[in-house]
């Protein structure tokens, strides 16, 4: 592995270390899509990253959630013209945070993210939301919040917009709490991640598959799920160590009992590969 990646990972271990409330989602982002092109210097983007943050400061937005949500589309969208790619949303630039940057192209996650760093950086409670299909954002204020849509240059998501979303990408009929919960920073970067593999693994690349669950595995080496799933992917490989590894450490963090149970036969089967 090259020095530039072995440091890269070793920056990304120790944000995964961090409780979630610290966890620069932007930094992080960075240096997940780093690990693809670890020779090149990312102060630039940093940089960009930066003063990001001083033009939304400059736009003086007050404590109501109307200006905040107005600020961050007027800098992202409007002066940055940051936007969603229609033309070729499968890229996997799309949801690399480096490209994302360099093209001002990206999938709704992928803008998500510089709204939140933006955002965040004066002070502001600005979440991603787990919606189905689509990542949307919520800037609070004072006087309540507002859901902000990065794809569709960070246009009001009113209720409305939100159930004719839901209905068009997911088929589902009714908007529920749950489709607008808050989600962890840790939660948004494996989201993040999981466009890069989703595709991959829909490509038969098994390799990058793996090397995206690695990835999710850095900034959170708790997630059960990707334990599994690269489990099943490393046994694809040929690799049964490794295989038995991951599996191993799934049935150390899952509490759900039927994917045990699964994970237990499997294992059960890849350990006689070994005899």
């Amino acid at each position: 592995m090259a020095t530039g990646s072995a440091a890269i990972e070793t920056a990304l271990r120790a944000l995964g270390a961090m409780p979630d409330d610290q966890l620069d989602i932007a930094e992080a982002a960075l240096l997940m899509a780093a690990l693809d092109r670890p020779e090149i210097d990312l102060a630039p983007y940093r940089r960009h990253l930066s003063d990001l943050v001083g033009q939304v400061a400059g736009e003086d937005a007050g404590a109501e959630a109307g200006p905040r949500a107005l600020a961050l589309a007027a800098v992202i969208a409007g002066e940055n013209d940051y936007r969603g790619d229609n033309d070729s949303y499968d890229d996997p630039a799309n949801a690399d945070l480096m490209r994302v940057i360099d093209r001002r192209l990206g999938l709704p996650v992928a803008l998500g993210i510089l709204y939140i760093h933006a955002g965040r950086a004066q002070g502001w409670a600005v979440d991603g939301l787990d919606f189905p299909g689509h990542f949307l954002i919520r800037v609070q204020g004072e006087d309540g919040s507002l859901v902000l849509d990065p794809f569709h240059r960070g246009r009001i998501a009113d209720p409305p917009l939100m159930q004719d979303l839901l209905r068009r990408i997911s088929g589902e009929q009714e908007l529920r709490p749950d489709h607008v919960r808050p989600m962890r920073s840790r939660d948004v970067l494996l989201r993040l991640a999981n466009n890069i593999k989703a595709r991959a693994w829909k490509n038969g690349d098994v390799d990058r598959t793996a090397t995206m669950l690695e990835r999710m595995l850095l900034v959170a080496p708790d997630f059960a799920p990707a334990w599994r799933e690269l489990g099943l992917v490393e046994e694809k490989r040929g690799r049964i160590r490794q295989s038995i590894s991951a599996t191993e450490r799934f049935l150390v963090l899952s509490a759900d009992e039927g994917a045990g149970l699964e994970a237990q036969a499997f294992l059960h089967h890849i350990r006689r590969q070994l005899n």
